[in-house]
Parts: structure tokens; sequence; C-alpha cells
């Protein structure tokens, strides 16, 4: 979660019990990035950073940094991770990977990663949209050995259940965390996600397109649906040459604050966006997922 998921988010997701992740943008400094460790530190418990294959591929800075501050875990996805995977194995780092169809999970394997995630299409933010989260799940488990952990449109104790109960040894949590106190993010942002249904998201490439972003087309987004991307998203050729669009998304960028911004700027969130009600911090959250091996009682 490049943006929302900062080192804050992370501490309190390590001091609740959890393993705190913090996304690393593409653009992101050296400065930046030991800034967040600091931050993820702060609070008892350890913490883990998340890059971009294709990202690293073009300057592979970051991996070495975060390779210097040893963090709990690395995760590298989206594109071609197996060298990437190597450097870090051979650093002593637990590594992992984001997967979106078998093909991807058997050579994530492969490569030498401690455990999968595999990320359903549900999920927010990018990642492949071929295969829903349990149909994926239930693959990535019937052929490969290593631990595999479930992602997308988990956000509540009954889906973490479910995701157990069919073999995951864990769950990968981002959209629930959205509209925490400890999230990276604004009041205008989380009134937004409180606002949004079950079906209010909407998978394309639309902002990236926009912001001139290198994303492998593969991987697109899914974020809450608005106004912006239901006027380009049958357009990408357009929008591609479109300088007063960027430009539109932009200023909204810069308005972070104001309700109205986000009928242009992006939020990216999951499908389990609709099971959420209210603000809260994160040690609240992390409370009731636990209330799943209640849920899977004297079978788990």
């Amino acid at each position: 979660m490049a943006g929302p998921g900062e080192g804050g988010l992370a501490a309190a997701i390590s001091a609740g019990g959890g393993l705190g992740m913090i996304g690393v943008g593409a653009s992101q400094s050296t400065g930046w990035i030991r800034d967040q460790a600091r931050a993820a530190v702060a609070v008892p418990g350890t913490y883990g950073m998340g890059l971009m294959a294709w990202a690293l591929e073009r300057d592979d800075t970051a991996l070495e940094t975060v390779m210097d501050l040893r963090p709990g875990l690395i995760s590298i996805s989206f594109g071609n991770v197996e060298p990437f995977v190597r450097r870090v194995r051979e650093a002593g780092i637990p590594v992992t990977t984001q997967v979106g169809n078998l093909d991807e999970a058997l050579l994530a394997e492969q490569a030498g990663v401690d455990f999968i995630v595999a990320r359903g299409s549900e999920a927010g933010g990018h990642g492949r949209n071929e295969v829903a989260t349990l149909p994926l799940l239930q693959s990535v488990i019937e052929h490969v050995e290593v631990p595999v952990v479930a992602a997308g449109g988990i956000s509540t104790a009954r889906g973490l259940a479910a995701v157990l109960a069919a073999g995951a040894v864990g769950a990968w949590v981002g959209t629930a965390l959205l509209t925490t106190h400890e999230a990276n993010n604004t009041p205008a942002a989380r009134r937004r996600l409180l606002r949004a249904t079950d079906t209010g998201t909407a998978y394309g490439r639309v902002f990236d397109i926009a912001q001139n972003l290198a994303w492998p087309p593969e991987y697109g987004a899914r974020s809450l649906r608005n106004t912006f991307f239901d006027r380009w998203n049958q357009r990408l050729d357009d929008l591609a040459k479109d300088d007063s669009a960027a430009d539109e998304l932009d200023q909204a960028r810069r308005r972070p604050d104001e309700d109205d911004a986000y009928d242009v700027a992006y939020i990216y969130a999951g499908q389990g966006v609709g099971a959420l009600t209210h603000e809260r911090p994160v040690a609240e959250v992390l409370a009731d997922l636990a209330e799943a091996e209640s849920l899977l009682g004297p079978h788990r």
C-alpha cells in the first residue's frame, strides 16, 4: 500500500500482533525509506517492506537500501522477481511475492520465496485481474510446497476464517486498514471509503496512463470508482495523449483534504471496502480479525 502504508501504520500493525508492511513506491528516495523504517520500529515488533520488480529492473537502489535495513520480511512483486528474490535470500532475509495466477506461483516457488501471497482479483491497488481469491488460493495450495498466504477481499474475521479453513497460513490485508487512524491518508479519503459499497470499486489502467506511469499493462489497479475513471476507462488511447486530463488529475491529487477532489483523484481499495463502517484504530481491526479462530472452532 504505497501511500497509506507508511512506517506509522506498519508500527501499529506490528504492535497489535500482525506484521506491518511499508509500501515502497517507484520514486521513493533512500532517505524516505530509512525514515519510514525508523518510524516502523518506534514500538516493539518487526516490520516488512514491499517493492516492485519492474521498478527495480530500472534502478535497484531501493532494494539495496532495504536489504541494509534488514527488515523482518521483504516482498517483491509485479514483474520478473527471480533475480531480486535470489539476492534477498543470499542476504539471509525472508522474502515473499504476490502472485495472481498459478504460473506466477510456480515461478515464485522456483525462485525460492519463503512463502507465496495468492492475491485474488478482489484486492485493491495493483495486480492481475484474472482469478478470484478463493479459486486462486485452492489452485496454488494444490501445486506448491511452500506456505501460502491469501490476499484480496479479506476484511473481516469471516473472511480470514474462510481462507484459513481452505489451507492458507494467514491473510495479507490492506483495504480493512484504510480507515484506521494510523493510515497515511486524509479524513476526506476515509469518508469516501466509508461511503463506498461492495460494488463501488473498478479495475483498470486509467490512473497509471493519466500519470504516464511505467506499470506493466498486465498489472492494472482496483480503486474506488469515480467520474474520472468512468470518463476515460473506454478511451485509454485518447487519455494517453490528453495533457489536460493529466493536469486535472494532478490538480485533484494536490487537494487531498477536499471531498470533491476524489471525483478525480484515485483511492486504491479492494472489494472488501463495503465492510468498512467507521474509523477506528488498527488495534481494533486486528482484534476483530483475530475472532477468526473462534469461528473455526475445534476443527482448527
